[in-house]
């Protein structure tokens, strides 16, 4: 049985290298050959940041398969994957073809695909019978969403101008129709303005005239209706701008695409609510129903996370917000021996607060980099710090300036509650506040296992009542109301 025949190999494979590993290595095995072999869909839960280490767990039921798989990651696990993870199974005697590009043929037994690749796939109909396996399956929207979009910048617009002398007049008037509106808008520090139907119908009425269109005009085309929103990017050093598409539910577009396919989804255990990746209205509109879910997580913490959160903050809002967060900066950087990060999405008041951090302690302060002192402070936006923390030291401590809840002057956070609004949902406990707990999570994990400290700075905290469902969602934790030079 495929099952009994991976535990064996894989444990062959782990007391030959000999290195502390994973300790659920070989369970992995198992229900990755299990699923694989009943073709049937598993989910399975890691802890956030855990070793990918992992991923030989799953590819080595996948070598010893004969079911044709196509198998969905990063391109950073992809890179893991083909340079260090093969050569360890090649070692013990185990073969594993891997295809990759846009399409594969039947006989290819696994089959590479970022996000883009297989919503690509899909779309073409290429995927045939083959089995799923989908990593980081808890970013599986988010980069479905980014790959669905359509981004048309001028280039395009002067590509489609050369297409179709004819209508050069008329695509020239609308284009300065559109920069007037534009550039009318108030300005933002996202520099992203929200277009609404009305003001890209004139150009959608004037393209159901013309053929042939050259890409992506009619992708543009087609991805029209309530379900999509629109934005332009402006750049107000050459007044140029780039005009933006996604659709609100990527599950929505690719619907129907795990329904009567075997899946097997790996992902974080801070997914959505309950620890899910996704929520109940994604997985019925892809058709997941899992039969089988497993939680292969961190054994227990001994000690919980000591959190920071005065009582009495001054809130976001507040004119005096500013110096609150430097002076509070200022006490918890003061005596810490170990790296500080300052978590703040806010640009310009990340930007204020460095530099008067750094007038306070000088180099030791830096801004984005990946290379801090051992002792310095990183001020940076929650994107780059999820995306880098795995590169860089442990912090003794995580000072959080203001929770991630993504702002309403982004076009598609917007629209996105727009759409809840309508339908008499609540927008900010259903996807504002979940969205900010996970990431939340996320961020301050390496933190939890490192042993460091938690500040929470946004006086919404204990202020607002769902400031009991952040402090809940990091369980374990013991309150330190004064702070102790370390």
């Amino acid at each position: 049985m495929l099952e009994a025949r991976a535990h064996h190999q894989l444990k062959a494979l782990l007391r030959q290298e000999g290195a502390a590993r994973w300790p659920h290595h070989l369970t992995l095995s198992r229900l990755v050959a299990r699923s694989l072999r009943r073709a049937d869909q598993t989910q399975v839960r890691l802890s956030a940041l855990s070793d990918p280490s992992w991923l030989v767990g799953l590819l080595v039921p996948l070598a010893l398969s004969e079911a044709p798989v196509a198998l969905v990651l990063s391109d950073e696990l992809r890179q893991r994957l083909l340079q260090q993870e093969l050569p360890r199974l090649k070692a013990v005697g185990l073969n594993l073809p891997c295809w990759e590009g846009e399409s594969a043929p039947q006989g290819a037994r696994l089959w590479l695909l970022s996000p883009a690749e297989l919503a690509m796939a899909w779309q073409q109909n290429l995927l045939g019978e083959r089995q799923l396996v989908i990593v980081e399956a808890d970013e599986l929207e988010r980069a479905l969403r980014q790959s669905l979009g359509i981004v048309v910048e001028t280039r395009h617009w002067e590509l489609l101008r050369r297409s179709l002398p004819a209508a050069e007049a008329s695509l020239l008037a609308l284009h300065e129709r559109l920069s007037r509106r534009i550039f009318s808008h108030p300005s933002n520090p996202s520099l992203q303005i929200a277009l609404s139907p009305e003001e890209e119908a004139p150009l959608g009425q004037l393209l159901q005239l013309l053929s042939p269109l050259p890409p992506p005009w009619p992708s543009w085309l087609e991805s029209q209706g309530p379900g999509w929103t629109s934005w332009a990017t402006v750049d107000p050093q050459l007044l140029q701008w780039t005009l933006h598409r996604q659709p609100l539910e990527p599950f929505e577009v690719m619907a129907g695409l795990l329904r009567k396919r075997g899946a097997l989804m790996i992902g974080s255990e801070l997914g959505g609510p309950g620890g899910t990746p996704w929520s109940a209205p994604a997985q019925a509109a892809l058709g997941f129903a899992p039969q089988v879910t497993v939680h292969l997580g961190d054994p227990p913490l001994q000690d919980p996370l000591p959190i920071h959160a005065p009582q009495r903050q001054a809130l976001p809002n507040s004119p005096d917000y500013g110096e609150h967060l430097l002076e509070h900066c200022r006490r918890l950087v003061l005596g810490q021996e170990g790296l500080t990060v300052v978590l703040i999405d806010d640009g310009p008041l990340r930007l204020d607060l460095s530099s008067a951090l750094a007038a306070e302690f000088g180099s030791r302060v830096v801004h984005q980099t990946t290379a801090p002192e051992s002792n310095g402070v990183l001020c940076c936006g929650w994107d780059w710090w999820l995306e880098h923390q795995q590169r860089l030291p442990v912090p003794g401590q995580v000072v959080v300036a203001l929770l991630p809840i993504a702002s309403l002057e982004d076009p598609l956070t917007a629209a996105r509650v727009r759409a809840l609004r309508l339908r008499g949902r609540d927008w900010f406990r259903e996807l504002l506040l979940p969205e900010a707990v996970s990431r939340l999570q996320r961020g301050v994990a390496g933190l939890r296992r490192g042993g460091g400290r938690l500040a929470l700075l946004d006086g919404r905290v204990r202020r607002r009542t769902w400031g009991r469902q952040v402090l809940e969602a990091l369980e374990p934790w013991v309150d330190l109301p004064r702070l102790l030079p370390r």
